[in-house]
């Protein structure tokens, strides 16, 4: 395969071929992951030096990007960074870090980190952080999703990280809990016969619509990327009101550093290159109270899944085998999926945080990818390719009809709505 000149935008992401649940049998299995996992953590004791960079009170540390690396036997956090004074004291006790700073240019140049893990969950830093980063010869990097405000902005980060040869993973926890793969298998066993659709939706609460399809929706679009290969367009509407959107309506959201934003409601559909029609909705205050409706939908034409919250690493999931999906009519009834398969007892239990464990087997994932000269699971050409997915919403309503990708567009769309 030839390698991305990366001179297009939109080019590296969309030529790269990827081994997909959906896509017959090249898929990639979450089980091939975790030998190579469990490899690196009985790997030597040779320690990467790491530098943790949070902003507390514009994004904090983001979902235990810092800690993970406690738990990381080939890491050893040698400093960390954050603006905030009082932020910055309670991160160097929290982590025991040795060296605190409130500047990250000056921790990255006078400590040299190897990893750096960019918890700061406000968009409008991360390329910033990722460019200093990788400029200063960093080999690995741990950030919070999404990756950026702008795919002008994504293409910057791509080139850095390529310029550089820095991996780059993303903190898209789905990616590596248990249930992905059994999932993946419930898939290509055929008990699902033929996949039809996938539905996702945020939480749909106080966030819903716009910033809930940024936040939340990064989530569930990122393992529809993994079930159904790359999209390949997108039809998306965005309300306001009950109303299209207009540029009148556009504000600057002071929320998560995203930039101009608007639109109570979003609706979008996604057709992948393995066949499979995606869709992603969001209603604000529309969401039930807790537990969530937050998850993915899985339709075949045997029966169907409901993934709920899947960035837990034990999330709730159920199967139905039932061609109608409707057990009010045939009678079925939903089967808990646990780590060990269809109806089996949960054998594992999860007494940490919620992403905790998550993001260890991805930490670990990204270290194994350096020293094995791959790209991680989760890496910075997906979160490419997810981030396409979200602003191809607004670029589709702004144009009024359907978006192919890779977009041409590379700027914000609802800063040239008519």
């Amino acid at each position: 395969m030839v390698e991305p000149s990366g001179n297009n935008p939109g080019e590296g992401p969309h030529r790269m071929r990827r081994r997909r649940f959906l896509a017959g049998a090249a898929a990639f299995p979450l089980s091939a992951l975790l030998p190579k996992v469990a490899r690196a953590a009985q790997a030597p004791a040779r320690k990467y030096r790491v530098g943790v960079i949070g902003h507390t009170g514009r994004g904090d540390y983001g979902h235990g990007l810092d800690t993970v690396w406690r738990d990381i036997p080939q890491a050893e956090i040698v400093g960390v960074a954050d603006p905030n004074p009082a932020g910055l004291a309670e991160a160097v006790q929290r982590l025991m870090a040795p060296k605190g700073y409130e500047d990250y240019h000056k921790m990255l140049d006078e400590l040299k980190p190897e990893l750096v893990s960019i918890g700061v969950q406000y968009l409008d830093q991360h390329r910033d952080m990722v460019g200093a980063a990788a400029e200063r010869g960093v080999r690995g990097i741990y950030m919070e999703k999404p990756l950026c405000r702008t795919l002008e902005e994504a293409d910057q980060m791509v080139a850095a990280c390529r310029k550089h040869k820095v991996k780059l993973a993303m903190a898209q926890q789905s990616l590596y809990v248990p249930k992905m793969k059994v999932i993946q298998d419930i898939i290509r066993s055929g008990k699902l016969g033929r996949v039809l659709e996938l539905r996702g939706r945020g939480k749909e609460d106080a966030r819903g619509g716009s910033l809930d399809l940024w936040v939340l929706g990064t989530r569930t679009l990122a393992v529809m990327q993994a079930l159904a290969d790359n999209p390949v367009s997108c039809l998306g509407t965005v309300l306001q009101d009950k109303r299209p959107l207009g540029k009148q309506d556009v504000r600057e959201s002071a929320a998560y550093g995203i930039g101009p934003l608007a639109g109570d409601e979003v609706h979008a559909m996604y057709r992948f290159s393995s066949g499979v029609t995606g869709y992603f909705d969001s209603v604000r205050n529309a969401g039930a109270p807790r537990p969530w409706r937050h998850g993915l939908q899985i339709l075949g034409s045997e029966g169907a899944v409901h993934w709920h919250s899947t960035e837990e690493f034990l999330p709730t999931a159920h199967f139905l085998p039932d061609p109608l999906w409707d057990p009010g009519r045939s009678g079925k009834q939903w089967i808990p999926v646990s780590s060990a398969g269809i109806g089996v007892p949960e054998p594992l239990k999860d007494e940490w945080p919620v992403h905790h464990r998550g993001n260890v087997l991805a930490v670990k994932d990204l270290i194994a990818a350096i020293e094995e000269d791959r790209q991680p699971l989760a890496n910075l050409e997906e979160a490419r390719i997810n981030l396409e997915m979200i602003v191809a919403v607004f670029e589709s309503h702004r144009t009024g009809g359907l978006v192919s990708f890779p977009l041409k567009n590379r700027v914000n769309p609802l800063t040239i709505l008519s």
